[in-house]
């Protein structure tokens, strides 16, 4: 995910929203007050459609969120650790920092998500029933996403990865097979099958002059595809860093500064010209510290030159580092949790290599986004 606004914690998961949501949030709300409210209550006056609409979006995407909190709160009672929840243009993310260990524990973290949906749906289905012959615009409320959760819980358990449905799938498949990469490849596959599915719908509404509908159709049938393909890939890799050291995949060709430099003179003969922005700071190769061009930043520009690196980097103790017997997944995991830029490689006091994200110190292998569940 891109960067989003944080909103807090929730049952002790992060919460954020990413900048697109407020397109699907705006259409959504344009959707209910200009057109499908009016046309279903022409009694009504504007006002009372746009504030139905609004509310209802709001509470829409509650729903969304309330779906994604189960995937994470299931995930952590499995044992398993969640990075956040953002909410986007397509519905909802749950960040999980690793896959599942076993079909069991994928069975349950999946089909935890369309359950809540459908428990949402019979609430705003009972308050429907219960405001029908009180309150028109609650009823009308109610009954919308009452419909829209519903229509939300099927969608997601169609069979095809990286829907909740497809990881159901791959969960089943994974427990006949005992293969994780077969069951992956058999959901993934009918993922992609159903993504281009609606993009041939999306095609055939467009040429019956269903514009707006069909090229969103089409837009999500490209985004499943592409999460399709990019979910098989990362069990392929998953597989291949099993394999794998820390050792095996780190540089050790890396720079390496005093802490007694300026900042000013850091960024000036290091920095600039050179893009490079995180240096281990070492003496004699024993690990002080790590700075980035984000902690330079912390420091107000007019005090970098009497500010050394030494005070402005982030000091050993307080560092996430890897041994080199530390097999692939392991970086993985961490880089994951933690959202770095580099991890240190030690052995016995003594940086022996860096896995980090500059020219140079790439770790190519890893994929962008990891053990995620999706809401769309």
């Amino acid at each position: 995910m891109r960067s989003s606004w944080h909103l807090g914690k929730i049952l002790g998961v992060e919460v954020n929203i990413d900048p697109s949501w407020l397109v699907i949030f705006g259409l959504i709300t344009f959707t209910l007050g200009g057109s499908y409210f009016p046309e279903q209550y022409p009694d009504w006056s504007p006002g009372l459609h746009w504030l139905i609409g609004v509310v209802t979006s709001f509470l829409f995407f509650a729903s969304v969120l309330a779906h994604e909190l189960t995937h994470s709160l299931v995930a952590i009672r499995q044992g398993e650790k969640v990075r956040n929840i953002t909410l986007f243009i397509f519905g909802g993310v749950a960040q999980i920092t690793e896959e599942p260990d076993r079909p069991a524990k994928e069975f349950m973290m999946a089909i935890a998500g369309p359950i809540s949906s459908l428990l949402i749906a019979a609430f705003f289905g009972i308050w429907w029933l219960l405001f029908v012959s009180i309150s028109q615009p609650l009823a009308a409320l109610g009954r919308y996403l009452a419909m829209i959760n519903a229509i939300l819980a099927v969608f997601n358990m169609i069979p095809g990865f990286p829907l909740d449905g497809g990881r159901v799938l791959r969960a089943i498949v994974w427990a006949i097979t005992g293969n994780l990469r077969k069951a992956t490849r058999i959901a993934s596959l009918t993922g992609q099958i159903f993504a281009f599915l609606l993009i041939f719908f999306g095609l055939r509404l467009i040429f019956v002059g269903n514009y707006r509908n069909g090229l969103w159709l089409i837009f999500i049938g490209w985004f499943l595809h592409s999460a399709a393909v990019r979910g098989y890939h990362q069990v392929l890799i998953r597989e291949m860093l099993r394999d794998l050291r820390a050792e095996d995949l780190m540089t050790r060709d890396f720079e390496t500064i005093s802490g007694n430099l300026p900042l000013q003179e850091l960024v000036e003969a290091h920095i600039l010209g050179r893009h490079l922005h995180t240096f281990v700071v070492a003496d004699a190769a024993k690990l002080e510290g790590i700075i980035s061009l984000g902690d330079i930043k912390k420091v107000p520009r007019n005090l970098w030159a009497s500010t050394t690196v030494r005070q402005a980097m982030i000091p050993r103790e307080e560092l996430v580092s890897v041994s080199p017997e530390d097999d692939g997944n392991v970086v993985l995991r961490l880089l994951g949790e933690r959202d770095l830029g580099q991890l240190p490689v030690i052995d016995k006091g003594r940086v022996v290599g860096v896995l980090g994200e500059r020219p140079g110190q790439l770790w190519p292998v890893l994929p962008a986004g990891h053990g995620i569940s999706k809401t769309v």
